[in-house]
């Protein structure tokens, strides 16, 4: 009798801590722990986002986790170069296009464009024009490629192949329309935009995401039929009558942040896939290639002896001896035609080199950084007008710019923010960054002491400098381009601040060059037909998707 009566007082007494410990959590995610009010929205009370779990993982990517990481070239050198010194870098986690960008993922970029600014009005026509690729990429002077450049980009047969002919700069501006219209899906499956809307757009009802979050009634041209979904009324919070918080903001969790191209730190450590040399809190060896081994040929059993990546294998060597020990491609490859890195990324060596976020420099400076390291950055801020509006890019207000192989493309799409550099204000008794423009930083500006001779103006990077501009005739009518070609004899480098890093060996590449490791440049404004790229988006919260665990 005494001892159910014990049993029963124990129980009581666990299920009271429990309901009560139950209680302390639910107050620890309502409440604020800074004032302790109610954190729901409800009765006046702020309304915050308190049960967010983590970020989800965008269409097409692959979540790798950060870490530490050797970076450059660690064995062979047979350029002697010094152009990636091994240096030993941290970069946080982040997600990844499981595949180089397709031809049929690119050509959906180039429909919404022809179909929300039609080529045929000319205020547009740079638009669409500006981002088409340059298939010529493909002809050579002694070669018949006219099938490839006729059917590559738009076939059908070639609809899973990389993207190539694309320069930097149209890779970085698909990033931006893939990251609009991903969240664009995601607002509307989430019903806090109408169903439909993104099929109704315009040129003059567009979404953009940044243009949202600042000044939601701006997008699908300022229609509130179509901003607010069937489930927006979960946002709204009423203080004192007036209804507030009634678009989401970035404090609710629901958009994801911007696809871009990825940190030549982030590619090369996303290329190595070290996990599989991992050994506690070192890494048991070097690694030459995205896989395990000193070879590009399979030694498992079943595939021995087939290539693990497309390359070229020699002088007039493309693919091998046709038949099974072949690898497969002449040109490039169907994207998953090969086994992918430990991360599930396919393609980290061969078929395409893949352009990089990275303004080159031969030499990294790990001195001053070794956390995300990334060159090439240029601080903006939105455009403000005289009423404390941000300003919207409109049809008529579209900036285009000129580039030195004379293509001209749109600084910014109508709906989009315009945007301005950061000001001496901005930068004002700031330690971390003084101007806008960082891409010379500690190298050949003002602050740097990299200098050919004492007492010299001289960059350490006297590159060649085209200029191109629009001809017009006496009544201001656009006739056509001047260009002419910088006939200096005296350049040095066709280094600049314009040149962008490629990482990746290509379907032209031999083996040397399919260590992650390697790294070459190119101007950002011209293309290749054996350059493509992939996205990657930054990781907001935890660093690891499961913590820590036991190791296998």
């Amino acid at each position: 009798m005494k001892l159910n009566i014990v049993f029963k007082t124990l129980l009581f007494v666990a299920v009271t801590a429990a309901f009560t410990s139950c209680n302390k959590s639910n107050d620890y995610k309502d409440n604020s722990r800074a004032t302790g009010w109610r954190l729901d929205g409800k009765n006046g009370n702020p309304k915050y986002q308190t049960d967010y779990d983590e970020q989800q993982t965008g269409p097409g990517l692959v979540f790798i986790e950060g870490g530490t990481f050797t970076m450059g070239k660690v064995q062979d050198d047979v350029m002697h170069d010094w152009n990636n010194t091994p240096t030993q870098q941290h970069v946080q986690s982040f997600y990844m296009d499981e595949t180089e960008v397709t031809n049929r993922m690119y050509l959906q970029y180039l429909d919404w464009l022809k179909y929300t600014f039609p080529p045929t009005e000319e205020k547009y026509r740079n638009i669409y024009y500006g981002a088409l690729p340059d298939t010529l990429v493909w002809r050579n002077r002694l070669g018949y490629n006219e099938t490839m450049t006729n059917n590559y980009l738009r076939h059908p047969a070639y609809q899973n192949y990389p993207v190539v002919g694309v320069n930097w700069i149209q890779a970085s501006e698909f990033a931006k329309w893939r990251t609009d219209r991903v969240n664009e899906l995601i607002m509307e499956e989430e019903g806090y935009t109408t169903k439909g809307a993104r099929l109704q757009a315009d040129a003059n009802t567009t979404f953009n995401t940044e243009t949202y979050i600042n000044s939601p009634t701006s997008v699908y041209g300022g229609n509130d039929s179509l901003t607010r979904g069937r489930n927006a009324d979960r946002l709204q919070q009423v203080i004192k009558g007036d209804t507030v918080h009634k678009y989401v903001q970035r404090k609710d969790g629901v958009l994801l942040p911007e696809y871009r191209l990825p940190t030549e730190a982030e590619w090369e450590y996303a290329a190595l896939g070290m996990s599989s040399v991992r050994e506690y809190n070192k890494y048991r060896g070097r690694k030459k290639y995205p896989w395990d081994g000193q070879y590009t040929r399979s030694g498992k059993r079943r595939v021995r002896g087939d290539q693990l990546a497309n390359f070229k294998q020699g002088d007039g060597d493309y693919g091998g001896i046709a038949g099974w020990s072949d690898d497969g491609a002449d040109i490039t490859a169907e994207i998953k035609s090969y086994e992918p890195n430990d991360y599930g990324l396919y393609d980290m060596a061969g078929n395409v080199a893949e352009w990089v976020a990275d303004v080159y420099r031969p030499i990294i400076d790990e001195g001053f950084n070794d956390f995300n390291y990334y060159r090439g950055n240029v601080y903006t801020k939105n455009a403000i007008n005289e009423d404390g509006t941000v300003q919207i890019v409109t049809a008529d207000s579209v900036v285009y710019d000129t580039l030195s192989n004379g293509s001209i493309v749109a600084r910014a799409l109508p709906g989009e923010i315009a945007q301005v550099p950061v000001t001496t204000e901005d930068t004002y008794l700031r330690t971390q960054f003084t101007e806008s423009d960082n891409r010379d930083f500690r190298d050949g500006d003002k602050q740097s002491t990299r200098y050919f001779g004492e007492g010299r103006s001289d960059r350490m990077y006297n590159s060649p400098q085209h200029n191109v501009s629009v001809a017009k005739d006496s009544l201001g009518n656009v006739t056509g381009l001047d260009r002419q070609y910088d006939t200096n004899s005296n350049r040095t480098t066709l280094i600049d601040s314009e040149v962008r890093v490629y990482k990746g060996g290509s379907w032209r590449d031999q083996a040397y060059w399919l260590d992650p490791a390697q790294r070459r440049y190119f101007p950002q404004d011209m293309a290749t037909d054996y350059i493509g790229f992939r996205n990657a988006m930054s990781r907001v919260g935890s660093k690891s998707k499961k913590g820590k665990r036991a190791r296998d």
